[in-house]
């Protein structure tokens, strides 16, 4: 934490992370005060406000996936995520993204998804990273700046993808090591979580996989291998034993919506003892990648409905990159809040996006913000002005082709390039079974939750007469 604060900051820490391991019932009126204090521009004060209102709520859902914390995982493993990701990664870090942007007119991601490699022990459908092998890998060193240059702008943290990064183990805690102002992630296949690598997770506190799993034993051994479920049970079991903090990453696709949408199955990741899930719709990137596995517009909003549904009452933090958008004003990638480097270096807008203009061993990580197309995507953003509808491929298209044309990027798909107007093109039947259903969404009053737009709310209502000033007794 070397150099992000000083004196009376560093102090509400250190009597923050006090409070944390002794009773938190006790103590969560002093910790929200300190962290108020530790807000002090009053950045989250919209989140720190619905926090309290939880915290004030014993009985709602929200309460009893906080109180878990202390029952399911190690004081160490907790403290770290208070301190590394809420305090470095989200509080102080966006102040320090927020002058960066500002002196150099870019974005600054508050997340950076990197691949450490692309090997990968399994070959899972529709997954482009299973046609690399293990033809390329970020070193040691490539790593290490990346999160050093990121640092100096604000990004505090980093999410592993790849191929498989826990092919990397010792990398990742040695970067956990180093780094340890900041917080990590990785998705993974948890096929090589084994206790050993559990305890080293305990050790270090600030690294926490997301465990892709496609719905149950059927489903997931059919996407990913015969016995991929079982050694995934197995992960999970380990990690509870060690008292790891960890979650899922679900991909819904045409053959699985109704099954990862299903109270059961909220309440058997529950059960396992997750504590958050990302949802993914499929995505059909990569020459020759599967169509038929794109979910229909109504498979979709079933995922929307369920997500907001057992949001209220599941005790599980949860996500949905898609159809969450009008929480985050849109897309988010492009450096906006995250933005991906694969295993060759080629720094990309989406982990979605396999184009680039940029490669960390030429440019710097503000160069490649500075370049012509991540400018494209913060000139661009919002890409429509229905929030439901946020991804410059998936919902809007042809845009990302427009944007890659124009700034003269190129396909980084390490087998074979991709034509971006046919990767566009194999979404277009998706945006136009997605346009009514999401602008129906939008118009009987859910994009009220964007702030950006507040001062337009009253227009949901159809009211002439209605005020801007009007907006936030609309949100309330």
């Amino acid at each position: 934490m070397a150099g992000m604060v000083t004196g009376v900051k560093a102090y509400a820490i250190k009597k923050v992370l006090s409070y944390l391991n002794d009773n938190p019932e006790k103590g969560f009126d002093k910790i929200m005060k300190l962290v108020g204090m530790l807000d002090d521009k009053d950045f989250f004060k919209g989140q720190r406000d619905v926090i309290q209102d939880v915290l004030n709520n014993p009985d709602s859902n929200w309460y009893k996936l906080i109180m878990s914390l202390w029952d399911d995982v190690d004081s160490n493993i907790r403290s770290a995520m208070f301190e590394k990701f809420i305090v470095n990664a989200t509080i102080f870090g966006s102040q320090k993204q927020e002058q960066t942007k500002a002196k150099y007119g870019v974005n600054v991601p508050w997340a950076i998804l990197m691949d450490p490699t692309t090997a990968c022990n399994l070959h899972c459908t529709g997954c482009w990273a299973a046609e690399y092998g293990n033809q390329q890998s970020l070193s040691y060193d490539d790593l290490d700046s990346i999160i050093t240059q990121a640092k100096d702008m604000g990004t505090h943290m980093f999410i592993y993808t790849g191929g498989e990064p826990l092919v990397r183990k010792k990398d990742i805690i040695k970067l956990c090591e180093k780094h340890d102002d900041c917080e990590f992630l990785a998705f993974t296949n948890a096929t090589l979580i084994d206790d050993a690598f559990a305890k080293e997770m305990v050790r270090v506190g600030n690294f926490i996989p997301a465990i892709s799993i496609e719905g149950y034993k059927d489903t997931t051994d059919a996407r990913r291998g015969e016995g991929t479920f079982d050694k995934i049970m197995q992960a999970m079991a380990t990690l509870r034993e060690n008292k790891c903090l960890f979650g899922v990453s679900c991909c819904y696709t045409s053959q699985n919506t109704e099954t990862i949408g299903s109270e059961e199955y909220f309440d058997f990741l529950v059960d396992q003892g997750c504590k958050f899930a990302w949802f993914f719709t499929y995505m059909p990137v990569g020459v020759g990648a599967p169509t038929d596995l794109m979910v229909s517009a109504e498979q979709r909003k079933y995922m929307y409905d369920a997500v907001r549904t057992f949001r209220q009452t599941k005790p599980i933090f949860t996500m949905d990159f898609w159809n969450d958008g009008e929480f985050v004003d849109g897309c988010i990638a492009g450096g906006r809040y995250y933005l991906h480097i694969n295993a060759h270096g080629d720094v990309e807008p989406c982990a979605f996006i396999h184009y680039s203009d940029t490669n960390i061993h030429e440019h710097t990580l503000l160069e490649a913000y500075q370049a012509p197309l991540f400018q494209a995507y913060k000139n661009n953003q919002p890409f429509n002005d229905n929030m439901l509808r946020p991804c410059p491929v998936l919902d809007n298209k042809d845009a990302l082709a427009k944007m890659v044309h124009e700034t003269g990027a190129h396909s980084t798909d390490l087998t074979e390039a991709e034509d971006v107007d046919e990767l566009c093109e194999k979404c277009h039947d998706a945006a136009d079974q997605w346009a009514p259903v999401a602008d129906d969404l939008w118009a009987n009053g859910h994009w009220i939750t964007s702030k950006r737009r507040k001062q337009n709310a009253y227009k949901v209502y159809n009211d002439p007469n209605a005020k801007a000033e009007d907006a936030e007794k609309v949100e309330q």
